[in-house]
């Protein structure tokens, strides 16, 4: 019989809704029933992606006798973290000051009734390996000494609890001391942490950092750095080369296992690539490289072939196994290859693919790189091979789709989609975009009121900090590629969200949780970026600049705050706040608002080179001449033909109606940005 777990939304918790294991979700009902019994928590946090989370629950969760040792001396709660981010942080510290180790999931967390931790890992074998004791043997042990040292757990409960408040920012720094300095230790830390071969910032495994690329991108643009670029440049190529990337069905895996991106962790995310999609836009943008323009088409495809549901939102993730192996979907031997492609495709393909090297992946199989560039009069042919290989590789049997849709990772991906719409003129990403955001505002609303996830025609869950600040940002995004007072309107209502359910008004930023939560052991306020950007920092970021919008100087004033609360840690750790820092620069030196307005019909001369300039710290907006209501800031008075207001923070300059005038005083040249 299924347990509790098969009335959830989350694809991961149906995933164990057939195990032997009494699975609760986490809710009263649990915890009541821990309270009742008196038996200790078997928390277990992770997802539907998640490799190790499915060995783990092959070896252990499915197994009868493992399951019955659980049952009769534990409350065991399974949690998705994607649908609450709120847990899996508060459990993720919580290991890392008991174990002094790094976290991970499959998380394994052993808690009083009262929800404090006092023991914990991530994977555990079923069997004694790896160093490790066999898992029900670790069970019968946790349990043996939580019924002998209650006052040793509950003394060491509490002083956890403790170390957890600490870790919280409790005084900051003042707005008048803000400057450039972290962001100049910031880029000469990542410079003597770059890969000088391959790319990245650090060894294996190796992850994308969109972050830290992005925050080169931006040295670029406001300081001319050549070796920011160059370093941004290399990592992105280097990715886009590597097996990291589906060099046939597009989109980035969640990381590399090795320093050369030849090898992923196969699972693909929708926030990964929400973020990358923008960041190559942007590279293309001031480099104008082939390759970059190819990777957000190939990208932009994927996800609306693969990852958005016929009602619009964007799915979350592809599973890294399928048929239980990993990879085992997306690997090929050299001859399958040959059985697909004519001889001189093949050539061509193994070649370029690397299948003339001894093979890279487990059982001699091959993981495609681009071993080796293609010249542009072979192009045609090796798309020809692609499109073979993509299409035999489709009849396999696919890894899992977790089809939930999250609103903060549907906001990543409606930015990513709307700004590479807009960098490259296309009409069918602005449109899936539109769609998706259109599914945020009729399906996961409830009284006005933000949720966080959707599947199967229900919405639940109150949205976090990230659900909203992720949203503001692609309001604005949207309002850039395809201005809507509507969108404008609902970025007011999400901002004023901000500070009335998450604003902590007396030391500054934003709980990741809002007044009216359940109250947990502790209330988040997360600053540094982590696999999706802080949510403080794109909160302070976003809210800045509706400020300039929208004339409300609480929203501008709330994003100083922020910054001045964190800056300590900035300064400390600058590798670890790229976001921050980027809002940072925002307030050391305020955005720029150009705003075009006349008949749309007359923006498409405007907008062709526009568009395609790298403009990080300009907020581009073209109203229609007789757009209504506008707020004060953006209610310019409509003139014969197009006119453009460049200001500076609240200073504008007088009327532009000529694109010369217009590119120079935006320091723009006609010809592209070194390649």
């Amino acid at each position: 019989m299924a347990n509790r777990l098969a009335k959830e939304t989350s694809p991961y918790l149906q995933q164990h809704a057939d195990n032997p294991v009494d699975w609760y979700p986490w809710g009263e009902e649990a915890l009541a029933e821990a309270k009742r019994t008196g038996k200790p928590i078997l928390l277990s946090v992770g997802y539907s992606a998640c490799h190790w989370c499915h060995v783990m629950a092959h070896e252990s969760f499915e197994d009868p006798g493992i399951a019955r040792v659980m049952n009769d001396n534990f409350v065991n709660i399974k949690v998705d973290r994607e649908e609450r981010p709120d847990i899996d942080q508060i459990y993720q510290a919580a290991q890392a000051l008991l174990t002094q180790r790094n976290g991970g999931w499959p998380l394994t967390m052993f808690l009083t009734h009262d929800q404090l931790p006092f023991f914990g890992g991530t994977y555990f074998p079923s069997t004694p390996r790896y160093g490790m004791p066999g898992f029900p043997d670790l069970l019968k042990r946790v349990r043996e000494f939580y019924d002998t040292h209650p006052s040793d757990i509950r003394a060491q409960g509490e002083e956890l609890a403790q170390a957890l408040g600490r870790m919280q920012p409790s005084s900051g720094a003042h707005a008048s001391s803000f400057s450039r300095e972290p962001l100049d230790a910031a880029n000469e830390y990542l410079q003597q942490a770059l890969d000088p071969v391959n790319g990245g910032f650090s060894g294996a495994p190796k992850f994308p950092h969109a972050e830290t690329i992005e925050l080169l991108l931006r040295r670029y643009a406001s300081s001319n750095d050549v070796d920011a670029l160059e370093s941004a440049v290399l990592t992105l190529r280097k990715m886009a080369l590597g097996g990291i990337y589906d060099q046939l069905g597009g989109g980035f895996a969640r990381y590399s296992v090795d320093a050369e991106w030849a090898i992923p962790h196969f699972e693909k995310m929708l926030y990964d690539n929400a973020w990358l999609l923008r960041l190559y836009a942007d590279a293309w943008a001031i480099t104008r490289d082939p390759l970059f323009e190819r990777i957000c088409t190939q990208t932009a495809a994927w996800v609306m072939r693969e990852m958005q549901s016929p009602e619009g939102g964007y799915y979350s993730a592809l599973d890294a196994d399928s048929e239980g192996e990993e990879g085992k979907f997306y690997v090929w031997s050299v001859d399958e290859v040959r059985a697909l492609l004519t001889p001189e495709e093949f050539t061509l393909a193994s070649i370029t693919f690397g299948l003339d090297r001894p093979p890279n992946f487990e059982n001699h199989a091959w993981n495609l790189v681009m071993a080796n560039p293609v010249v542009e009069s072979r192009r045609a042919l090796l798309d020809s091979a692609r499109a073979k290989l993509l299409a035999a590789r489709g009849k396999r049997v696919r890894p899992g789709l977790d089809d939930k849709v999250l609103t903060s990772w549907n906001a990543l991906m409606i930015a990513g989609m709307a700004h590479a719409a807009r960098v490259f003129g296309r009409r069918e990403w602005l449109d899936s975009a539109r769609r998706a955001l259109t599914f945020l505002r009729d399906c996961l609303r409830n009284g006005g009121h933000l949720l966080a996830t959707y599947k199967d025609g229900r919405a639940h869950l109150d949205a976090y900090l990230d659900d909203h600040a992720y949203l503001l940002a692609a309001l604005l995004e949207m309002l850039q590629a395809d201005f809507d007072p509507r969108d404008l309107e609902w970025a007011t209502e999400v901002a004023d969200a901000l500070m009335d359910r998450f604003h902590d008004g007396s030391s500054g930023g934003f709980f990741f949780t809002s007044h009216d939560h359940e109250k947990l052991i502790q209330r988040p306020k997360p600053g540094p970026d982590n696999a999706t950007p802080s949510g403080n920092a794109i909160a302070a970021l976003a809210l800045h600049r509706l400020a300039f919008l929208t004339g409300e100087t609480r929203f501008s004033d709330a994003a100083a705050g922020t910054i001045a609360l964190f800056l300590p840690q900035v300064e400390r750790y600058p590798g670890s706040f790229g976001t921050m820092l980027a809002a940072l620069e925002e307030q050391v030196e305020p955005p720029r608002t150009l705003i075009l307005r006349g008949d749309p019909a007359e923006f498409a001369p405007w907008r062709a080179w526009l568009d395609k300039a790298y403009l990080p710290t300009t907020l581009v907006l073209f109203i229609p001449a007789n757009a209504a209501p506008l707020p004060e800031p953006l209610a310019k008075p409509p003139k014969p033909g197009v006119n453009a207001w460049l200001c500076e923070g609240v200073t504008c300059l007088t009327p532009i109606d000529d694109a010369d005038r217009l590119r120079e005083a935006l320091k723009i040249p006609k010809i592209a940005a070194p390649t």
